[in-house]
């Protein structure tokens, strides 16, 4: 009895193992999975979500031979034959057996490939920009309406269409309707502009091109583009505007100068930037806001003026004391475009906290932002009146002549004439020394941290 019942307990035991070795549905692990070679992209070894195959023969998944191509190779990755032409054809056999196999192995963990989009073609986006240009001329907005969706469409559906869109000239073209609309009538046409503006959005980077210019530089359209801006809702509107105008004034022509001198004749513009500024509504709006600004005090003597009559420098200080990297380093430029200026130097005079505040950001936020404290400093103590020479004690005060001599050590930035400047300060200071000096500490433990 005892040896019957060991032999079942026994027989009871390997039949347990054998079952624990079978796997079950729930136990199946990609390992014991073996992807065809066939199914595999031959540059990146993944499985082909849209197999396209080249002049060659080979056929690789479009998203790798497209990176490979734009890295300006022109010979096939696996035959290294001279490509004929650049023409992709989607394989739809074998994407066909791909999705199939993947549908009958997805208890394995692996997710069926889903059918690809097309890609538009340039003759597509052409056709559809000879649309918009007819709607603007005949001022057809619910053509024009349908004909920027279906670019946005398009745009979503990925990076290639973005890129066949903008080499086919998509930018210029809706800039000009940008421009149509908008001086048929701000109001009557605002949702139509709206979508444009949309749709230019992701085109104006990294620059724009001079017939673009152009037209988003007419004053009907910053005159639409300032309407969108002090609209009390739409925070995306406001947003591509202001990344509008930004790019718009950032371009090294004289298409910015004379935009600028179209903005000086609208009414507000300066108090909408302002309002941006304090309001802080968002950081990208924040800091386009202050590159704009920077362009305009720059170029335009009325905008400088109008920015310090509303007291713009102490906004800038408060901002410089309590922002981020990116906001202060803006900020700082602004202010020391303003310190160019006798009116600007007036009100950072007149603002106790100016010298401590650039002071304390030198050497604590970035290479930028130093060189930008720094000429304002420079700028402030060397115009100083015998009135006004309070401000070299006060920079003596707050450390100003320790931290001098360290970005003479650690720092070499002589582009912008940063350490010229700072050796003129220091020959400023140095009178002023006995039994001034403050050294704070704390600014002086990480100088060797890379910023």
């Amino acid at each position: 009895m005892v040896l019957g019942w060991r032999r079942r307990s026994s027989t009871t035991s390997h039949r347990a193992a054998a079952a624990k070795k079978q796997p079950s549905p729930g136990n199946l692990d990609m390992d014991q999975l073996v992807i065809p070679k066939h199914f595999l992209c031959p540059i990146s070894l993944d499985l082909m979500k849209d197999p396209v195959t080249l002049s060659s023969g080979i056929t690789y998944d479009r998203q790798s031979i497209d990176t490979w191509l734009e890295a300006g190779n022109f010979k096939c990755p696996v035959t290294n034959q001279v490509l004929r032409n650049f023409d992709m054809i989607p394989n739809h056999t074998l994407r066909t057996m791909i999705q199939e196999w993947s549908s009958q192995n997805q208890r394995f963990g692996i997710q069926r490939v889903p059918t690809p989009r097309v890609p538009i073609m340039a003759v597509e986006v052409s056709e559809i920009l000879y649309s918009i240009t007819a709607s603007a001329r005949r001022v057809d907005q619910n053509g024009c309406l349908e004909s920027v969706q279906r670019i946005k469409k398009w745009a979503g559906e990925g990076d290639r269409n973005k890129r066949c869109i903008v080499e086919n000239g998509a930018a210029s073209v809706l800039a000009s309707a940008f421009d149509a609309f908008a001086s048929d009538g701000v109001k009557k046409n605002g949702r139509l502009c709206e979508e444009i503006l949309s749709a230019l959005s992701w085109m104006l980077f990294p620059s724009l091109d001079e017939e673009t210019q152009k037209y988003l530089g007419s004053h009907a359209s910053l005159d639409c583009l300032v309407w969108f801006l002090k609209g009390e809702k739409d925070l995306l509107g406001k947003q591509n505007s202001i990344l509008a105008l930004k790019e718009l004034l950032s371009s090294c022509n004289d298409q910015n100068k004379r935009a600028v001198e179209a903005l000086a004749e609208i009414e507000g513009v300066s108090k909408i930037l302002f309002d941006f500024i304090k309001g802080k509504v968002s950081m990208t709006i924040t800091k386009a806001s202050l590159t704009v600004v920077f362009y305009l005090v720059s170029f335009s003597e009325k905008f400088r003026s109008a920015f310090l009559e509303i007291d713009v420098v102490s906004l800038l200080l408060e901002t410089i004391f309590d922002s981020e990297n990116g906001i202060t380093e803006r900020a700082l430029y602004v202010l020391d475009c303003l310190c160019d200026c006798k009116e600007g130097r007036e009100q950072a005079y007149a603002n106790a906290l100016t010298i401590p505040v650039l002071v304390k950001k030198i050497l604590r936020v970035s290479e930028m932002a130093t060189e930008y404290s720094i000429s304002a400093v420079w700028k402030l103590c060397k115009n100083a009146t015998r009135q006004e020479e309070r401000v070299l004690v006060e920079a003596l005060q707050v450390g100003a002549f320790q931290k001098l001599l360290l970005v003479l050590q650690v720092r070499c930035a002589g582009e912008y004439g940063t350490k010229d400047k700072a050796t003129e300060l220091l020959k400023l200071l140095n009178p002023y020394r006995a039994g001034l000096e403050c050294i704070e500490s704390v600014d002086f433990k990480s100088i060797r941290r890379s910023f």
